[in-house]
């Protein structure tokens, strides 16, 4: 019997491994899903003044209402939604009331209404403030004289469009025009893989342990015979 004690141990060693990562993951989930939770609550809060002073990890999030008008002249950013196709986020100059000049994403338009003008004019607007992370090594370089960007880039949107460094995604926009579907800021694109990985480490230390069942039967079936 104890020829088979080191397997024995060996077996159930890396199962508690596996079964422990597979506890943490679930206890990350767990975390996960109250974060979801609150920045939910957060990006449908009630509305709050827009921030004089800007920081973007304190104002993430932060749901405004603004009463103004969208200014000619947009920036086109190409993306691709899923079962449509190529298209662009439509990004236009708004000032505020109070005279304030900002970046507004105002949502998706397909490629082809690339040389449609987006409506200006007068517009109330509900939406959230966003500092998105969109770029990485493999995104290309904006083309800023062709009007075709590859990222909300917003230091130099706001330079491109004389505006604050300050970017608000639309959750509505009324008049709305109806060439642009607003893209409101939502949770579904923060990874939240922890279960997977949890049921992917419990099936492993169930794999483990019977791989190490099988090999200690195996070496007493053939000791035997």
């Amino acid at each position: 019997m104890t020829r088979y004690l080191a397997p024995l141990l060996f077996g159930l060693i890396g199962a508690a491994i596996l079964v422990g990562l597979g506890t943490w993951q679930v206890q990350r989930l767990g975390e996960k899903e109250g974060i979801l939770a609150e920045r939910e609550a957060l990006i449908h809060g009630a509305p709050q003044p827009l921030p004089r002073t800007i920081a973007p990890e304190e104002q993430r999030y932060r749901p405004v209402e603004l009463s103004g008008e969208i200014l000619p002249g947009a920036l086109r950013v190409l993306v691709s939604r899923k079962q449509i196709g190529p298209g662009y986020l439509v990004v236009s100059p708004f000032r505020t009331d109070d005279g304030r000049l900002l970046l507004l994403d105002r949502g998706f338009t397909p490629v082809d209404n690339r040389d449609l003008a987006p409506r200006s004019g007068p517009a109330q607007v509900t939406g959230n403030l966003h500092w998105p992370d969109e770029r990485n090594a493999s995104t290309p370089q904006n083309d800023i004289a062709g009007n075709t960007w590859f990222a909300r880039d917003i230091g130099p949107m706001a330079e491109e469009l004389g505006t604050e460094p300050l970017l608000v995604v639309a959750r509505k926009i009324t008049p709305a025009d109806a060439a642009i579907e607003p893209l409101p800021v939502d949770t579904s694109n923060i990874p939240n893989d922890h279960l997977q990985y949890a049921i992917t480490w419990f099936s492993l230390a169930v794999v483990w342990l019977g791989m190490t069942a099988y090999w200690i039967w195996r070496r007493a079936t053939t000791r035997e015979t």
